[in-house]
């Protein structure tokens, strides 16, 4: 036995309650000990009872990546004071795994002293999962590209036609109305969820440098508009959950341009991370997002700022009705403010979803105290290594595929946003070779993985794109154009989600002779996507 592979760590990824009466263990092994018959068993009681009186129940092996193997229980318990250790056997000869480590004997008299603990449910330590986000389907839209509703406006700032290669300072037109306009469009698409890029003012075409947070851009329309836009999406049983750019703002919001002015004597010279009295915007001595001077980073350590964006996180909720928030660069903002910042928007709305930009492991801002999830994009590496790129088999496909189960507790799964591209990717089907059977078979698969799946606006027409600025084309309405062939079955793959097998279910995820296996079990019911290559699937559900 590789003794260095087994890992457990209590109240972590690998032990976690999904209530007071039901919790999840897992213990990780090397998986060449998984392939060879390795049995585990849990062991567990009451804290104080366990000397005298305990369980044994089998875990069985779950999931397997590239080098672990993953065994994991799903326990019910009467008690919220539960401790246990593991029984490990092999060919015959048993092990036990406590806080000691592997050894070959264990002694329950002093047990006390090293067995693992989950000392206490507290109700409030329990992660809850937001219960519509299973079923949902998001779909993205890039605001200015996507639809032009009021005609009346000034037109002015629109400098390329409607359906023109977009540059990095184009705008298109696309507005608050033009979403209103199309909500039935997207109602019969399927989708139950939109993902806006920022609505706020700004001087770009993407708003990620917002000037005023309380204030819709006028470009895009009006507060009106936008209350309008989000009491119509719930008719019709649509969400809305918009963008926070919180890490940094524009170099032309007022507190910053005060600090331009009046240096250290400026009350918001401590909102800024700036290396001497001035911001200087020549010589940039102030940090900001990446390397754009234009974009200056704000200090969520200062209360100040901390309360200046807590007020708009609940505001827009007051104002409007939003489901939630999308995290911009959250990964670069302070553990601290997210915490402050759940806690507001839970208390404002209980069932708000809050979806971290995180392009990498995420755990530390995924245990319950922080973010619900975040947009998936090691799922997204994953379909771009086995459909796209052709570099990965199946078998190492399902494995990595359950590496990043593995990386989170089972509600952050059940909430993750799953694309396959987004505003700042190519566009999926370009990297795929405009293949559109590669993209059917990858969003099937999006389909049956835990989360909420995430189309990106205009992937149900197989629109094309490489890289920033081209990936934010302008959506095509002339139906003329449409692959009606292809839309309709896109649309069958978003009705899936409707089956609750595909919502809630357990997920075991295989590869069998050259070909990815997921199946989904619920209630003594099962759904299973076979992908035998990248252009071929089948779907078997069970309507019993």
């Amino acid at each position: 036995m590789n003794k260095h592979a087994v890992l457990h760590i209590p109240e972590s990824r690998y032990c976690f309650a999904l209530s007071k009466e039901e919790v999840v263990i897992r213990l990780r092994t090397a998986k060449e000990d998984a392939d060879a018959g390795l049995k585990v068993r849990l062991i567990y009681g009451v804290k104080y009872d366990y000397k005298e009186k305990r369980f044994t129940v089998d875990v069985p092996l779950k999931y397997e990546d590239e080098i672990f193997a993953y065994y994991e229980l799903q326990l019910k318990i009467n008690d919220v004071r539960l401790v246990y250790i593991f029984e490990l056997e092999e060919n015959g000869k048993k092990y036990y795994f406590s806080e000691d480590g592997v050894t070959e004997t264990y002694d329950f008299e002093e047990c006390f002293y090293n067995f693992f603990q989950l000392p206490y449910i507290n109700e409030n330590d329990v992660m809850p999962i937001v219960d519509w986000m299973p079923g949902t389907v998001f779909y993205q839209i890039f605001v200015d590209r996507f639809c032009i509703g009021n005609e009346n406006k000034d037109m002015s700032y629109i400098d390329m036609k409607w359906g023109d290669k977009p540059t990095p300072r184009s705008h298109a037109g696309g507005d608050l109305r033009g979403i209103i306009k199309r909500l039935d469009y997207l109602k019969n698409l399927g989708i139950s969820a939109i993902y806006l890029t920022p609505i706020f003012w700004s001087d770009s075409n993407h708003k990620y440098d917002t000037i005023d947070y309380k204030q819709i851009d006028p470009q895009f329309g009006t507060t009106e508009d936008f209350v309008e836009l989000v009491k119509e999406a719930h008719a019709r049983g649509i969400r809305i959950v918009c963008d926070a750019v919180f890490n940094h703002c524009s170099y032309k919001m007022a507190q910053f341009q005060d600090v331009v002015k009046n240096g250290k004597a400026s009350k918001y010279h401590d909102w800024f991370i700036i290396d001497g009295d001035k911001a200087d915007l020549d010589n940039r001595n102030y940090e900001c997002f990446a390397y754009c001077e234009y974009m200056p980073k704000l200090n969520t350590a200062n209360p100040d700022v901390q309360k200046f964006l807590l007020d708009i996180a609940t505001y827009w909720i007051d104002v409007a009705d939003i489901d939630g928030w999308r995290l911009d660069v959250a990964d670069e903002v302070s553990h601290d403010f997210w915490r402050m910042f759940r806690k507001a928007v839970k208390a404002k709305k209980s069932d708000a979803v809050i979806i971290g930009e995180n392009w990498h492991d995420a755990y530390p801002s995924l245990q319950g105290e922080q973010q619900d999830s975040i947009m998936n994009y090691a799922y997204t590496k994953i379909c771009l290594d086995y459909f796209a790129k052709e570099s990965c088999d199946a078998l190492k496909t399902a494995q990595h595929l359950n590496g990043i189960l593995m990386r989170n507790m089972k509600q952050v799964n059940y909430m993750m946003l799953n694309l396959l591209d987004s505003h700042d990717t190519d566009r999926f089907f370009t990297k795929c070779g405009k293949d559109k059977k590669k993209l059917e078979t990858a969003l099937a698969l999006s389909m049956f993985m835990p989360g909420a799946p995430c189309i990106y606006y205009g992937t149900e027409h197989a629109m094309e794109g490489g890289y920033d600025p081209d990936c934010r084309r302008c959506f095509d309405w002339d139906e003329s154009n449409w692959d009606k062939q292809f839309l309709n079955k896109v649309k069958e793959l978003i009705a899936l989600k409707k089956n609750p097998i595909l919502q809630m279910g357990d997920v075991s995820i295989t590869a069998d002779d050259g070909a990815i296996k997921i199946v989904r079990s619920y209630n003594g019911k099962m759904a299973k996507l076979t992908i035998s290559s990248p252009t071929v699937y089948t779907i078997t559900l069970d309507n019993k």
